[in-house]
């Protein structure tokens, strides 16, 4: 005999007032509602140390975000928190939710041994389906080691910046120095 397991699906006004009073943040998908993990000193360190490099290159221009920021790929459905968000012009709000903003123009993860798949795959198929999202910058804990994705001739196009080296984020005009980011944040010297 076989046991079928019902799962609850959620609504995204469900999820958004379990967010509301929860000490824990999640990410919301096709009607499930996950925990995220949380981060290590170094995953802090790395992500205030991008936020830091971006918000003072784009002074003016754009607006930089920390995680507390959510950011919804209408498409999909997809609700997360990227650990920095930039939205250059206006940002644009979910209809169901006006802290939720529809409109990156470059999302920044800082890799987890723990969602590191899921950052890389599944997530970043949803990511690329946001029409404004130029860039997706991945920050690897475990090495000196910069990966942007970014949207060119209609396509997505993928480089790596290691140590002694600068990761170039053209949609936006800046560069994050590899080196000097990982010293900023406080990280071992290993390359």
């Amino acid at each position: 005999m076989s046991v079928s397991v019902r799962h609850h699906r959620y609504s995204f006004q469900d999820y958004l007032a379990i967010e509301e009073v929860s000490t824990v943040r999640h990410e919301f998908l096709d009607g499930e509602i996950y925990a995220m993990a949380g981060g290590s000193v170094l995953h802090a360190a790395l992500s205030a140390a991008v936020l830091a490099a971006l918000h003072h290159q784009l002074a003016g221009r754009c607006r930089t975000y920390s995680s507390d920021l959510r950011v919804r790929a209408l498409t999909t459905g997809l609700a997360s928190y990227p650990d920095v968000t930039v939205v250059c012009g206006v940002p644009e709000t979910d209809s169901e939710n006006a802290e939720t903003v529809v409109n990156p123009t470059v999302l920044v993860e800082v890799l987890s041994p723990a969602t590191i798949d899921y950052d890389l795959g599944e997530k970043f198929e949803h990511y690329q389906r946001i029409p404004s999202l130029g860039a997706v910058v991945y920050v690897w804990q475990d090495r000196r080691q910069i990966d942007v994705r970014a949207r060119r001739d209609g396509g997505w196009k993928s480089e790596v910046a290691g140590a002694g080296s600068a990761a170039v984020i053209e949609c936006i005009a800046c560069r994050i120095d590899v080196d000097a980011l990982f010293a900023d944040a406080g990280a071992s010297p290993r390359p």
